[in-house]
């Protein structure tokens, strides 16, 4: 099958967007667009806002608003913020979405031989919305680090799901890479916590204790909880468990999520796949944090930046650019203001910029703005797919800065204008088509990340004439 199937985990919407949330947008949105090109291949990509909970209830109440209210109002965050990015989604899933809650439900009922009933006495975060071990609680000296708040502890009858049962066959496939989880220091972490075998998790609460959930079907005494619902909206948005799209598109092509969930997607959601018959997502890639001039973005330093600030600033593909090639695809990164701004003059302007705008004068002076014949690319771009299908988007992009840096060397050593000097019109005219063929292959490379520039690339030199743009891709910042 063809079909390629992408997702991104669905934020909180507990707060704004942050740096984390648009680096994976953009990372899932590169894979989209490259998996795009492919002809003949039908591409979904799916993303959206988780919005059930303890968190969302407390904080619509310290709002004196309703829950649906501080969703409503704080998911539009999201869909502007995908919109001010190019991010090219073709499904928004909210978990209110009455389809979605519907659909949950469906998957409940269909997971009822391995879901049971029991007490459950422990410590709970509401800011993780995650019940910890006795172990874990004592490790952090009883509070959630975090989230700074002490853990409480709850007894409460709520409903289990055999997760126990599926611990062997998940740790086999992850071992096999049938479900590849990249990078690899991700894969041999959640193989550690395979070492003692999962145990059962609780999958519902207490309508008594917290209202805003979806109802567990059967039982108008229990919501299900918010980490068990949300995963299903990767196939609860293909219309699980009956409609084609999700006959076309599952098992999922890839994953993108952030490291702090990977627990709930290479444990959790494998058994709840397992336990509905279905197949497991072919790759998970894991990605890390971003943290700001140093430090982690916390509300505490007051030091998270939204991302739309930055993108106003430098626009939409100076910061896709920033984020893909100078925070690293397989560790944590940092933003400052500072560097963005040196790679905005330096790589952006100087290097990609300087290209463009050098070869459009150069015919627009010397050939009044007609290419000639257009070689075809010769470049070796092996690495650099090799690098995208491993996700490796950082090292991609260095790939493509090779040709960048390499066409203002070509451009230095051959030196159209003393060709033009000489009267060489012939070799002039191959020198500056060459240099077109160039910076069209580099275009079409820059497409599933810049796809502004390539765009605005492509233009420039349509059918073998030159539309000079009219101010450079990337003006200098003298700021």
């Amino acid at each position: 099958m063809n079909n390629y199937y992408i997702t991104t985990s669905i934020p909180y919407v507990n707060g704004a967007p942050h740096l984390g949330h648009a680096l994976e947008f953009v990372y899932a949105d590169v894979l989209a667009r490259y998996a795009r090109q492919v002809p003949e291949r039908k591409v979904l990509f799916s993303t959206g806002t988780d919005e059930h909970g303890s968190k969302i209830a407390e904080k619509a109440k310290e709002l004196g608003i309703s829950p649906i209210e501080l969703s409503t109002q704080n998911a539009k965050y999201f869909v502007d913020l995908l919109k001010k990015m190019n991010i090219s989604y073709d499904r928004f899933v909210r978990t209110t979405d009455p389809a979605h809650e519907q659909r949950a439900q469906i998957v409940w009922q269909n997971l009822a031989d391995h879901i049971y009933k029991e007490e459950y006495v422990g410590w709970y975060c509401v800011g993780c919305e995650e019940f910890v071990t006795e172990k874990v609680a004592k490790e952090n000296e009883g509070q959630c680090p975090n989230h700074n708040r002490p853990y409480e502890q709850l007894a409460e009858e709520n409903y289990f799901f055999d997760l126990s049962k599926f611990s062997n066959v998940i740790k086999r496939t992850i071992e096999s890479n049938d479900f590849k989880i990249v990078p690899e220091t991700r894969k041999n972490e959640i193989l550690s916590v395979f070492k003692e075998g999962l145990t059962d998790i609780s999958i519902s609460r207490p309508k008594s204790k917290l209202e805003w959930g979806v109802s567990v079907p059967g039982d108008d005494n229990q919501v299900m909880y918010v980490w068990f619902e949300a995963l299903l909206n990767y196939i609860t948005v293909l219309g699980y468990p009956e409609f084609v799209d999700f006959k076309e598109f599952w098992p999922a092509s890839v994953q993108v999520i952030g490291k702090d969930i990977l627990r709930f997607h290479a444990a959790i959601w494998p058994g709840i796949l397992l336990g509905l018959g279905l197949d497991l997502p072919k790759q998970l890639f894991v990605h890390g944090f971003i943290n700001v001039d140093g430090q982690k973005m916390s509300k505490s330093l007051g030091n998270s930046i939204p991302p739309a600030e930055i993108i106003d600033k430098y626009g939409t593909d100076a910061f896709r650019y920033y984020l893909l090639r100078h925070i690293p695809s397989y560790s944590d990164g940092d933003f400052s203001w500072d560097k963005i701004e040196r790679v905005y003059n330096g790589e952006l302007a100087n290097e990609l910029g300087n290209a463009v705008g050098r070869v459009v004068a150069m015919i627009g002076k010397y050939q009044a703005d007609i290419v000639g014949n257009i070689p075809e690319p010769s470049h070796d771009i092996h690495d650099y797919t090799e690098a995208i299908e491993a996700f490796r988007f950082d090292k991609a992009l260095e790939e493509v800065w090779e040709q960048v840096r390499g066409l203002n060397q070509y451009i230095d050593t051959e030196k159209p204008w003393e060709i033009a000097k000489k009267g060489d019109t012939q070799h002039l005219q191959e020198v500056l088509a060459y240099c077109v063929s160039c910076l069209l292959e580099i275009a079409d490379l820059l497409e599933p990340f810049l796809p502004e520039t390539a765009e605005k690339i492509e233009a420039i030199f349509k059918d073998g004439l030159v539309t000079p743009p009219e101010k450079p891709l990337f003006p200098k910042n003298d700021q």
